[in-house]
């Protein structure tokens, strides 16, 4: 009985240090991992852009060509 509480606890133990250790390299770490995330995102939407900005921007803004001009006196 002695052999399975000791195998249980080292067990634990094994397990508690894992996630400390796991949760102290993401946090020395996270700076970088953030900025990776980061560029894979831009990378992906960034691809789908130029596509979008091409067909769903108006070709004129409304304005007349001349500006919007100065009302005379």
């Amino acid at each position: 009985m002695q052999k399975i509480v000791n195998v249980i606890a080292v067990s634990a133990g094994v397990v508690s240090l894992a996630i400390v250790g796991s949760g102290l390299y993401v946090y020395i770490q996270r700076d970088k991992l953030i900025n990776n995330i980061k560029s894979q995102v831009l990378n992906s939407v960034s691809g789908s852009l130029p596509g979008l900005v091409d067909t769903k921007l108006p070709t004129t803004t409304g304005l007349p060509s001349a500006g919007m001009g100065i009302p005379k006196f």
